[in-house]
């Protein structure tokens, strides 16, 4: 029987030792997500065999599974994880497998599932030179909008995010930017602030790098990532003042240029099933946009 726990801050090595060799652009399989988002999903985990074992309750409460990471053989991974599904009387669901991992699992075991899209989850993976430059007639209002902001703050600033006292001040930021937002938030904007006070909290030991811009010696703007895989860099938080005209682009744009310019790859995440975020997330025209599928195990024909 697997013994699945809590995660906390001293599993970082263990997990990122699964995770080490991950070369999936999926945002879930890094450490600082799968800690920083307990509180939502009741994040528990497993090791056996250098292999990173995922389970969690998912918006509906039902008992998922992420794709195991790590040496053991995937089949032998993925039967260990029906077996526990079984163990706890219920069905086995796994979730946020992409199309490369879709083909991975058919390899070991062909036609063993069923597979329905998950939109809502879908990743939105850019150029991180698109990002930098914002070249283009599709991001002409990017740049129109980034224009606009310097124009209206001349005195603006981006740098890097390094001490605690910077830290604290994008917290004070994010506990006015929620008093803002939150009578027209959604309730999972509630668990967003929390995963974001987790990150800002501990940036250092969970490695993440952070950017903040600000106006008149106040920060209006904040962003928190990390590297995902060799080539891949993800955004895990963002925070801007809406009504600040640019604030959001400018944020985007600056952090782009000066974290993560090194990567082919920006993940940017998820929308959610949020219009207002799946809107954002599309009007930068990702480059790839990473499917996420449920698997589910097909019924034996009797």
């Amino acid at each position: 029987m697997m013994n699945f726990k809590a995660i906390d801050l001293a599993d970082k090595k263990a997990i990122d030792s699964c995770l080490s060799g991950n070369t999936y652009r999926a945002c879930d399989f890094c450490f600082a997500n799968l800690y920083s988002w307990q509180a939502k999903f009741k994040t528990t985990f497993a090791v056996d065999h250098d292999t990173l074992f995922i389970r969690y309750r998912d918006i509906g409460g039902e008992l998922c599974y992420m794709l195991p990471i790590g040496k053991m053989p995937l089949k032998k991974a993925i039967q260990l994880i029906i077996e526990d599904a079984r163990n706890n009387n219920t069905p086995f669901i796994m979730k946020g497998i992409t199309v490369r991992m879709w083909d991975d699992i058919q390899k070991v075991m062909p036609d063993a599932f069923d597979y329905t899209h998950d939109r809502n989850n879908d990743e939105y993976i850019y150029l991180s030179d698109r990002l930098v430059t914002l070249k283009g007639k599709k991001l002409q209002s990017k740049r129109n909008h980034i224009n606009r902001f310097k124009k209206d703050n001349p005195d603006w600033n981006y740098f890097t995010l390094s001490t605690n006292e910077e830290l604290m001040e994008c917290s004070k930021m994010l506990d006015e930017w929620e008093n803002l937002n939150l009578t027209k938030a959604e309730k999972s904007l509630r668990y967003d602030y929390i995963a974001t006070k987790i990150m800002l909290e501990n940036v250092h030991t969970l490695q993440l790098c952070g950017g903040a811009v600000k106006v008149n010696g106040k920060i209006v703007a904040f962003t928190v990532g990390e590297k995902l895989t060799n080539d891949t860099f993800v955004i895990h938080v963002e925070k801007a003042y809406g009504e600040m005209n640019g604030a959001y682009t400018i944020i985007n744009q600056q952090f782009a240029e000066h974290e993560a310019a090194e990567y082919t790859y920006i993940n940017r995440e998820e929308d959610m099933g949020l219009e207002y975020l799946r809107k954002a997330k599309e009007s930068y025209y990702p480059d790839i946009l990473l499917q996420e599928r449920t698997l589910t195990l097909k019924k034996q024909k009797s």
